[in-house]
């Protein structure tokens, strides 16, 4: 036993002495892996189409050995080069790993990738030349440290579909059901009225519609709720007078079945709930204000109750003989109780008076102004001029339920008007005057929080880009920030929602 131990303690220290000839020399020593710290990083976010280069930094404890690369997406091999090079063509959020290794072994680090949309949220602006050359643009949100909001050089139509040719003189847009509808009445450049659906976070193109079949489509204004499903037409209101009609879901514009007299180019949109929505225009044929619920109608105020247009006469029509001014309906500010019923305004005007009316949305049934039935004789009607004004049915608009103004405009200054009181429209207060003397206001859009106010204006003077878009505090009217030069004349100002 004695000699056997003696030989297994000689067997031991000949193996320890080999091990520590071997580090001697360098030849068994393990050479671990370092990566850098902040040459990869744990969270990365870019936009869509945004390219990103990772260059990541190694050291090793020891000798510098061959260093082999695997750049993993979703558990999936994405390359084995020293730099990961990813373009986002694909919005979602994904799990990404770097393995670095030697013969010794091997260093993982994990990271996660979102490709986000550079167009989730914010304002957006539909602008055409002189020529009707037509652009969209949009107000990048501010995501780097240091970068403020800023519009995007260039048209993001063309930008997201380089082989489609956008037609000419846009004219309306809407957000619905994932989609930014755009309505365009083509030109003398030979692109027929057309409507395109693009994705609403990609800005790529989903559908077209081609009315090359109507040459008398010349679209204004479209009243597709923001939750528009399939089975349902929509009006577009159109140039003429007369109205069209959309089906969301398949792709197809044909004259009107259900509005077929002449309407003011303008309309309100409510979109209530789930299928249920509400559409307000003015029936000029009629001189009557009608409605279009659920799909169903058109309805007219009356005196009584809603009517078919069957049973409406000058007895019972609510604005009989009155010619209409203008129409809105006041923006309900984020966050507002679910309960709050939205209201629309209308504006006439009979002989010298410029009359008011307050009307809820739903079912007419409640006079905001008088807090009685909205359709007793003259019930609801409020006195808002005996004078010529400056508030027209096309004046670039829009109002505030959170302060009870409507901002309206007139060349280059923007009016306040306080629509529940007693302020006659004659005797409006200027609020701003945006530009030069020269400058056309063309569009208002509130922020979702409905404190501040972006006008669209266009510099006549100026060639290429004169779309300029200002913004005021709402409130107090100070000007707050400045986008110069961001897109051609204005058409239209929107708040795009996530």
């Amino acid at each position: 036993m004695k000699i056997r131990y003696i030989l297994v303690m000689s067997g031991l220290l000949a193996l320890a002495s080999c091990i520590k000839d071997d580090s001697t020399v360098g030849t068994g020593a393990i050479s671990e892996i370092l990566i850098e710290e902040g040459s990869v990083k744990e969270l990365y976010d870019i936009d869509k189409n945004e390219v990103l280069t990772i260059s990541p930094k190694c050291r090793q404890t020891h000798a510098d050995k061959a260093l082999g690369y695997t750049w993993e997406i979703d558990q999936k091999v994405y390359s084995h080069e020293p730099e990961f090079v990813y373009t986002g063509d694909k919005l979602g959020s994904y799990d990404c790993r770097l393995i670095v290794e030697n013969e010794d072994g091997k260093t993982f680090f994990p990271f996660k990738l979102n490709v986000n949309s550079p167009y989730e949220e914010g304002i957006t602006v539909l602008s055409c030349d002189a020529q009707g050359k037509s652009m969209l643009s949009f107000m990048l949100k501010q995501r780097v440290e240091g970068v403020e909001d800023h519009f995007e050089d260039g048209d993001c139509f063309a930008k997201n579909n380089p082989d489609v040719v956008f037609a000419s003189n846009v004219s309306d847009m809407i957000q619905c059901d994932g989609n930014l509808i755009i309505s365009c009445q083509g030109g003398a450049d030979g692109t027929p009225a057309s409507i395109y659906y693009l994705n609403e976070k990609t800005f790529v193109m989903q559908n077209y519609i081609d009315a090359s079949d109507y040459p008398d489509f010349k679209p204004v204004s479209l009243a597709i709720p923001a939750n528009g499903f399939a089975g349902i037409s929509y009006p577009i209101l159109n140039e003429d007078g007369s109205v069209y009609e959309i089906s969301v879901s398949e792709g197809v514009v044909v004259p009107s079945s259900k509005l077929k007299n002449e309407y003011a180019p303008v309309c309100a949109v409510n979109g209530v709930s789930g299928a249920a929505f509400n559409l307000f225009f003015w029936d000029v044929t009629h001189s009557g204000f009608c409605q279009i619920m659920n799909g169903y109608g058109p309805y007219y105020c009356s005196k009584t109750y809603l009517l078919d247009e069957s049973k409406l006469d000058d007895t019972n029509n609510y604005f009989s003989d009155r010619e209409f001014v203008a129409m809105f309906m006041p923006r309900v500010p984020q966050g507002a109780p679910s309960t709050e019923v939205p209201t629309v305004v209308v504006v006439t005007k009979k002989g010298p008076l410029y009359q008011k009316v307050i009307l809820s949305t739903k079912f007419w049934n409640q006079d905001m102004d008088a807090g009685t039935i909205v359709l007793a004789d003259n019930g609801g009607q409020k006195l808002c001029g005996m004078a010529e004004h400056k508030l027209k049915s096309t004046s670039p608009m829009v109002a505030s339920r959170l302060y009870y103004t409507l901002y309206f405009s007139e060349g280059n200054k923007v009016y306040t008007w306080n629509y529940t009181t007693s302020q006659l429209l004659n005797q409006v207060k200027e609020y701003c005057a945006p530009g030069t003397s020269q400058a056309v206001v063309t569009g208002m859009e509130l922020s979702q929080d409905q404190q501040e106010l972006f006008v669209a204006f266009y510099e006549p003077g100026e060639t290429g880009l004169n779309g300029h878009v200002w913004v005021y505090d709402t409130q107090e009217g100070r000007l707050l920030r400045k986008y110069d030069n961001v897109c051609y004349r204005p058409v239209k100002i929107m708040y795009k929602k996530k």
